[in-house]
């Protein structure tokens, strides 16, 4: 687990979509890029932070954002959660868990005095190099897409 901060390169990585198309972090370079964590499909705080980026895609989009999800869910798991709620973006499968744990939003999580192991969400704002230019460390779900252009404003 590493512990990311600002002004670090972002890892790059490899994973693929629900299609099996490969994405590799690096073939955003001279864009930004937000790179939200999630712990899991269709789930109810989950599914409003997706929905609430894909309400406000077309304003992400104009102030030239790239939306890349990634949570440890397979690509059907990811086909279902994008064609039930109509989602414009990229969602990555990270089943192996090598990028959660590369970005160090993978461990131990408690919920109602159990612990367990999951996704913690968080979010990365990534700039046109590559850099680490803010982290959202525990996003509003219904707010999301909002908190990400207001970062993205703070540090232009």
């Amino acid at each position: 687990m590493k512990d990311l901060k600002i002004g670090d390169s972002a890892p790059d990585f490899k994973l693929s979509d629900k299609e099996g198309k490969l994405f590799r972090l690096s073939d955003f370079k001279g864009k930004k890029v937000a790179i939200y964590f999630y712990p899991k499909d269709n789930t109810p705080g989950c599914t409003k932070q997706a929905c609430n980026i894909r309400d406000n895609f077309s304003v992400l989009e104009k102030e030239g954002i790239i939306i890349i999800g990634i949570s440890i869910d397979d690509e059907k798991s990811h086909e279902k959660f994008v064609d039930k709620y109509n989602l414009p973006f990229i969602l990555l499968s990270d089943k192996e868990k090598e990028v959660v744990n590369k970005y160090g939003v993978y461990g131990e999580k408690s919920f109602m005095g159990k612990k367990y192991f999951g996704t913690s969400r968080k979010t990365f704002l990534i700039d046109e190099e590559g850099e680490i230019v803010h982290i959202i460390e525990k996003p509003k779900v219904s707010n999301h897409a909002q908190e990400i252009i207001d970062c993205f404003k703070i540090k232009n």
